[in-house]
C-alpha cells in the first residue's frame, strides 16, 4: 500500500503533544521539535507557521525563546489540526484526465465526489480526539470485525 508523502498532520500532531506535556512550560526551540519529530527543522517551522496563525502555538523570542502551546490541549481537536493543513488538498491522489477523454472525465468526477466523502468521514473521526487524547494515550483502537461464530475466514 503507497504511504502518503504529506507529513505535516503528523507533525503537527506530534509538535502540539510535545508542547502539551513534555515541556513542564518552558518554551521550545524548533531544533528541539525537530529532533523529537525526526523532521528537519525547516519543516517543522513550516508547520508551526500555520499553527500559530490559527491561534495554536506562539512564540516568544530571544536565548530563552521558542514555541509553546497557546490554547489548552483538550480543546484542540484533531480535527481542527486536520482542516487547517489538509484544506481542499484531494486525499486520493486524483490526476488531471485528458479532457477530450470521456472515461477520464467520468473516473475524475466519481473520484472527485468520493474524495470529499471521505474527506468527510476523516474529520467526523478526527473531530472525537482531542491532542490532550494523543498525550494521554485516551486516542480509541480500531475495533476489528468480528466473524460469525463456527464461520471460516474467508
Amino acid at each position: 500500500m503507497a504511504r502518503s508523502t504529506n507529513t505535516r498532520f503528523a507533525v503537527a500532531v506530534h509538535v502540539l503533544t510535545y508542547l502539551a506535556g513534555s515541556t513542564g512550560g518552558r518554551p521550545v526551540s524548533s531544533d528541539e521539535l525537530s529532533e523529537s519529530t525526526n523532521v528537519n527543522p525547516v519543516h517543522v517551522r513550516r508547520v508551526l507557521g500555520p499553527l500559530r496563525e490559527a491561534g495554536l502555538v506562539r512564540s516568544r523570542p530571544g536565548v530563552h525563546g521558542g514555541w509553546e502551546l497557546a490554547v489548552e490541549a483538550g480543546a484542540v481537536t484533531l480535527a481542527r489540526i486536520w482542516r487547517l493543513l489538509q484544506g481542499d488538498d484531494p486525499m486520493l491522489g486524483l490526476h488531471g484526465p485528458d479532457p477530450a477523454c470521456a472515461v477520464g472525465r467520468r473516473v475524475h468526477e466519481s473520484l472527485t465526489a468520493l474524495d470529499r466523502v471521505v474527506a468527510d468521514a476523516v474529520a467526523t473521526e478526527l473531530e472525537k480526539v482531542t491532542v490532550h487524547d494523543v498525550l494521554t494515550g485516551g486516542v480509541p483502537t480500531p475495533r476489528r470485525p468480528t466473524r460469525p461464530s463456527g464461520g471460516r475466514a474467508r
